[in-house]
């Protein structure tokens, strides 16, 4: 008897710690809907994916583990949310300094996005210290769109620039880059890695087809939008 009662009552605090973990356990997706007026105050998220970015590093009780999961819930080209069941794209993408090829994961709205951030965006090692821990990883970025004549009318322009110039207290600046989001668990290529990428059908055949179509003639993802801002 004494036996079983140990027994259930080590089931009991079991699952008590159990409820409490997960009771504790932040809902991501959820906080970023309530947060979207805040991150977008005119509603407009096209291609805005370094406003979800700024929004999310600058956060006061973001841990590592936080930053990673807040960031697997957007489109970096689209800035579109992300269903949080989603599974990645493996991609990848040219490192700003080495122009070496780094490899990774990306999370994307639809596949045409996948071929927009490995054709016009780039990749830069940040680091950055969270509440529990100073970690450097792989950012997705790109040029600076503020000096463009053909500025993409669908985009707020006012979300990236201030005048000719990025706007530092709405996004993330890295060496005069604008941040656009993270690359997830990017590390340099082997041959392997990158035939994986070209042999997939997404990344391979697809993507092949639409980064030679004419950007007037784009269609699905953001169409031309991202382009015009990253090119």
């Amino acid at each position: 008897m004494k036996k079983n009662l140990i027994i259930i009552l080590t089931l009991f605090f079991t699952l008590f710690a159990n409820s409490n973990s997960f009771a504790n356990e932040r809902n991501y997706y959820q906080e970023l809907i309530n947060n979207w007026l805040e991150i977008f105050p005119d509603k407009n998220r096209n291609a805005a994916g370094p406003k979800f970015f700024s929004h999310i590093i600058k956060k006061k009780d973001l841990t590592y583990k936080d930053f990673v999961e807040f960031n697997k819930l957007y489109c970096a080209v689209s800035g579109s949310l992300i269903d949080p069941n989603a599974r990645p794209q493996k991609v990848y993408m040219t490192e700003v300094k080495t122009d070496k090829k780094i490899c990774g994961n990306y999370y994307q709205c639809c596949i045409p996005c996948s071929c927009d951030v490995m054709k016009y965006a780039k990749v830069e090692k940040m680091k950055h210290q969270f509440i529990d821990v100073e970690k450097e990883f792989y950012v997705i970025t790109i040029k600076s769109p503020c000096q463009k004549r053909d500025f993409p009318r669908y985009v707020n322009r006012d979300y990236f620039c201030d005048g000719e110039n990025l706007a530092e207290d709405q996004v993330v600046v890295l060496n005069d880059r604008l941040v656009i989001g993270l690359y997830h668990e990017g590390k340099l290529c082997d041959q392997a890695n990158i035939d994986i990428v070209d042999r997939d059908e997404v990344t391979g055949r697809f993507c092949e087809f639409r980064n030679n179509t004419p950007l007037d003639q784009l269609q699905g993802g953001m169409g031309d939008i991202f382009i015009k801002l990253a090119r």
